[in-house]
């Protein structure tokens, strides 16, 4: 019975070190996290990264120490990682593997937090880059998380990148409308708008002749947030003033062929 006593003794410490080891992980790197975040000199994304290495150093020390308390000296620990560091690195050679390219992520930034990216075709707003994973929120608020590894070793688009962004829209006619009066009155709509920059300025241009269209090409530029409501807008106010113009756009031509007996 006197044999179980010391180990009890141990475990019940052990609790309270994990417990209060898990709090301070916590804390400190909610804190280093708040503390980055209300710098503006430092990007928002080391942030997160910061404090998620933080916290795991912290539970690391916290189970060098629970182990300690059963005996197990941290010199014997070292020995025994040191021994087994193959074995260990082949178990989790994927976490290893997102941790170092949550490091290369960090030293490149090939994007940030809040914004707007495509990662391997996952498209969503960054919300969180730690040691491991990539958090994504996509427009309908849904969470993609994704492994750090996978991010750095696929194809990333980032929207959000520069400040200024490109409009493409393309506008069909008939083939019996006139096509400068349709050009102009594009233009004329585009510069009435004061999210379309003037340089570069509005470019219209008859792009294509199609099977039932004349295919007018609109190329505008604008602030990267003001991209998708000005796309909105365009659509809207080119067909009003279209219609008040007088050009149809026209619908899809089909032509059915009958055979007679």
């Amino acid at each position: 019975m006197s044999i179980f006593i010391p180990l009890a003794v141990n475990a019940a410490k052990a609790l309270i070190v994990l417990i209060i080891g898990w709090y301070v992980a916590g804390a400190l790197s909610a804190l280093i996290k708040k503390r980055i975040l209300a710098n503006e000199r430092i990007d928002d994304t080391i942030g997160g990264f910061a404090a998620s290495i933080v916290r795991w150093l912290v539970l690391l020390v916290t189970l060098i120490a629970v182990l300690q308390l059963f005996g197990i000296e941290a010199t014997s620990l070292v020995a025994v990682l040191g021994a087994g560091t193959l074995a260990i690195g082949l178990a989790l050679q994927g976490t290893l593997s997102d941790i170092a390219a949550g490091v290369m992520l960090i030293i490149f930034r090939p994007y940030k937090v809040g914004q707007f990216v495509s990662i391997g075709g996952t498209s969503g707003t960054v919300k969180d880059l730690n040691i491991f994973v990539t958090e994504l929120v996509t427009g309908d608020n849904v969470q993609i998380i994704m492994p750090n590894g996978q991010a750095w070793g696929a194809v990333i688009t980032n929207f959000s990148a520069h400040p200024k962004r490109r409009l493409d829209l393309t506008f069909g006619i008939d083939y019996g409308d006139d096509a400068d009066k349709a050009i102009q009155i594009i233009f004329d709509t585009a510069n009435a708008d004061e999210r379309v920059h003037k340089d570069p300025e509005p470019w219209v241009r008859l792009t294509n002749l199609g099977d039932s269209s004349v295919d007018l090409g609109v190329r505008l530029w604008c602030d990267a947030g003001d991209y998708w409501e000005l796309k909105f807008h365009m659509l809207k106010s080119v067909k009003e003033a279209f219609d008040a113009g007088g050009i149809s756009i026209p619908y899809p031509h089909q032509v059915e062929i009958q055979k007679s007996e």
